[in-house]
């Protein structure tokens, strides 16, 4: 597609990606609906990989507006860590628990809430749950697109991006997390090579190693 840019995204374009993270928080589809707060999902999903000193953006810039981006991270567990002394303790404040009925619209931001609320690390500082692929997929990402560039193999170029940066870091695999209720995302990881590695009560975690990617990049 013309007049695409992909780049690397820079902090004034968190604007943007709260926008995006919000109109594809429905399995893809628009979840304004679903949301009393429509920053809360960019709170958990979106603006930490800008702000993680080892976060990884590329957007897709197209009619002068980001309209898709990816996000990922070289490694799950220092991310996390970060997430809960740095990232997390100003939104817990934000959002306090009890939650408020009139502020839960919906079983999906009630799950974000809570997820804020979630202790990853005990007082010795190690994961509570660490799967046992973590150490050979320790990357993860998240994709959105606006419905504009949907379709257009602008997806296929943010991860190549992505896996070029990862390839460059010697990251050994990358995995991320995709709904069932979604299955042309289901089918969009498989044709790059992404494998289950866990099937959840929601999905399923998928997993590549990057060594394999050779063929995209």
């Amino acid at each position: 597609m013309e007049n695409v840019n992909i780049r690397k995204g820079v902090l004034s374009d968190i604007p943007y990606l709260y926008e995006i993270c919000l109109k594809t928080g429905n399995n893809g589809k628009d979840a304004s609906d679903l949301f009393f707060d429509p920053f809360l999902i960019g709170q958990y999903y979106a603006a930490p990989y800008l702000a993680f000193h080892y976060g990884i953006c590329f957007v897709a810039e197209y009619q002068y507006r980001v309209q898709g981006y990816i996000l990922g991270v070289p490694d799950t567990v220092s991310f996390e860590k970060w997430m809960e002394e740095q990232w997390l303790p100003p939104l817990r404040q934000r959002y306090p628990k009890p939650f408020s009925p009139e502020i839960v619209r919906s079983e999906k931001e009630a799950w974000i809430l809570d997820n804020i609320h979630k202790k990853r690390f005990p007082v010795n500082a190690h994961r509570l749950d660490t799967p046992s692929w973590l150490s050979d997929y320790p990357a993860h990402l998240h994709i959105d697109i606006l419905s504009v560039l949907q379709g257009k193999g602008i997806g296929r170029k943010l991860m190549e991006k992505l896996f070029t940066e990862l390839e460059k870091q010697r990251v050994p695999g990358l995995h991320l997390g995709v709904s069932s209720s979604n299955p042309g995302a289901v089918g969009f990881y498989k044709k790059f090579g992404f494998s289950v590695l866990e099937e959840e009560s929601w999905g399923y975690t998928m997993g590549i190693k990057i060594d394999e990617c050779g063929d995209i990049l």
